[in-house]
């Protein structure tokens, strides 16, 4: 498979691998529930490389739907590259705004989405999709990075997004009409479930049956390309229809009893066709089979009752042409919210994301979009778990503004807007949030070389989040008896000392494991350098063994 090239490539293929974990310190005053919990939807601020490389220890694996929004790089929207890999020519990109004259913006893109994509495809479940939107700008470096990334057998499609039918106007030959979505799996086998088909479509179901169901006429004949005879003679034969009992009976012999007429598919210029359905699947639907004289044709020809079924779902086409998909829509929706335009740049529509949703995951499913933006992405999650479910959010967002918009937004759709026009968001959605700030590094290599040893609060609170999902109280934890919290599952102990002697000689032993305080009828989760009991022992105690975080002794040996 051919790769693509860019300068700086060598440097951040494995740049994720050295981005140092996190701490995710929950904000009571921005976070609207009543328990903090990673558990809970999410909002997160910071860098969103450390981001994902924090979210790793509670969700590798766990996402079914990643959707991602990132810099179109158009040489206008003022980003910057600010990944601190360890080399000159990184140090000299590092702040500066990627404008149109430079001339390594494709190069700086690529560099910024390589490392973030390798920790995606980690927090992805196997059978999990991601969709990225983007434009002309790096599309087809998008799809050959990808390629790369998540293998080229795992391509979906990439998709042509309608979101200005007008086209823009700025455009110099050709008015750009369209953005698009790149959709990748993760190797496994997804799940996709369809769109419900739009109201124009179920229009056309204007009959309605004696039982009140609805149903179209749709001709049995079949129309287009490869509608004669000899395309397919399996699927030329005759129906009779009795004029008595105006039943239908298909066959394949050409005698014709007396007080029924013979229907034969004729095309408009007189030439034998052929039907849509063979023989024994007509027989098979012979209830829904009628027949009509058309007087414009003056030929006799067979009906099919084609009922409309509310659970019924049509796949989606590589062209999304919906009114819900535009810019505007996005801008409207994110205006009745009480925001002004200008806080905002085209947000994205909740309809794209819906869709996108409705077709690739089911109703307790976790989302994540770690290009957060205006958060729409929430919107529509909470939206959608208002008409049915219990689907997760996680939202990743760099910017100052990810408490004043992303979050704000978020608190809106779930309070409500008085003013409104949007019925359900006058009264709010309903739903909760727990907000994070990006923490401190705890760093392995000065713990291995015994500088800047983390203090016992700051690893209890790290481990426990990380193995638990849980909010942390320091309030709670005793440095005496090694406990330093209880979750749903467990009670959380601890042995650790910011002192390296500690760390190297320290084991869970016998001694150490009947000397912790009695349990309760939870599990105890005991995080230690290393341990001296066997399964059996663990057992006899109700311990599960975790070894500290990083696998810092796996490198002593």
């Amino acid at each position: 498979m051919a790769q693509l090239q860019f300068k700086g490539k060598q440097l951040v293929q494995n740049h994720h691998l050295t981005v140092e974990y996190h701490e995710l310190i929950p904000q009571k005053d921005k976070s609207l529930t009543k328990h903090l919990s990673l558990n809970d939807n999410l909002i997160i601020h910071g860098d969103n490389l450390k981001a994902l490389k924090a979210l790793l220890p509670t969700y590798a694996g766990k996402i079914k739907c990643i959707y991602i929004d990132p810099p179109y790089n158009t040489g206008n929207e003022k980003w910057r590259y600010n990944d601190n890999v360890s080399h000159p020519m990184f140090k000299e990109w590092l702040g500066k705004v990627v404008d149109k004259d430079d001339l390594t913006r494709h190069d700086k893109w690529l560099c910024m989405m390589m490392p973030r994509l390798k920790l995606l495809k980690e927090l992805l479940s196997p059978n999990g999709l991601i969709f990225i939107s983007v434009d002309n700008n790096e599309v087809h470096n998008l799809r050959l990075i990808m390629d790369e990334i998540f293998e080229e057998e795992n391509y979906i499609s990439t998709i042509a997004n309608i979101n200005n039918p007008k086209g823009r106007s700025d455009d110099k030959y050709i008015p750009t009409a369209h953005e698009y979505l790149i959709a990748f799996k993760n190797g496994g086998k997804p799940i996709l479930f369809g769109w419900k088909p739009e109201d124009k479509v179920i229009r056309r179901y204007r009959k309605v049956d004696k039982n009140g169901n609805k149903w179209r006429e749709i001709d049995l004949r079949k129309t287009g390309e490869g509608d004669r005879r000899k395309d397919r003679p399996n699927m030329f034969y005759y129906f009779l229809f009795n004029k008595s009992t105006k039943e239908v009976t298909p066959t394949k012999k050409e005698f014709v009893p007396k007080g029924f007429v013979q229907i034969k598919p004729t095309k408009e210029d007189g030439t034998e066709g052929r039907w849509r359905w063979e023989i024994n699947t007509s027989k098979k639907n012979i209830s829904r089979l009628y027949a009509r004289y058309m007087p414009n044709r003056k030929t006799w020809s067979v009906f099919e009752m084609d009922y409309y079924n509310p659970e019924d779902t049509i796949k989606p086409t590589t062209a999304w042409t919906k009114k819900d998909f535009n810019s505007e829509r996005g801008t409207e929706q994110f205006i009745d919210l009480g925001f002004k335009k200008e806080d905002f740049p085209k947000p994205k529509p909740v309809g794209l994301i819906k869709h996108i949703l409705q077709f690739c995951t089911d109703e307790n499913d976790i989302i994540l979009d770690s290009f957060a933006g205006s958060g729409t992405t929430a919107h529509t999650i909470l939206e959608m778990n208002k008409e049915g479910g219990n689907r997760k959010f996680i939202l990743v967002e760099l910017e100052d503004y990810a408490d004043s918009i992303t979050a704000e937004r978020v608190r809106r759709v779930i309070k409500g807007v008085p003013n409104a026009e949007d019925e359900n968001l006058k009264k709010g959605l309903g739903g909760t949030f727990s907000y994070f700030e990006l923490g401190k590094p705890i760093e392995l290599y000065s713990i291995l070389s015994g500088k800047s040893l983390p203090t016992f609060t700051e690893i209890a609170r790290y481990i426990f989040y990380t193995a638990t999902g849980d909010e942390f109280d320091e309030k709670k934890i005793s440095e005496k008896t090694n406990f330093i919290g209880e979750s749903k599952d467990f009670e959380v102990y601890l042995f650790y000392k910011p002192d390296l002697d500690y760390l190297r000689n320290t084991a869970l032993t016998l001694d150490r494991a009947n000397n912790l305080p009695k349990y309760k009828n939870k599990k105890r989760l005991v995080f230690a350098p290393t341990k001296y009991l066997d399964q059996d022992q663990l057992d006899e105690y109700n311990i599960t063994f975790a070894q500290l975080p990083f696998e810092i002794y796996k490198l002593f040996k």
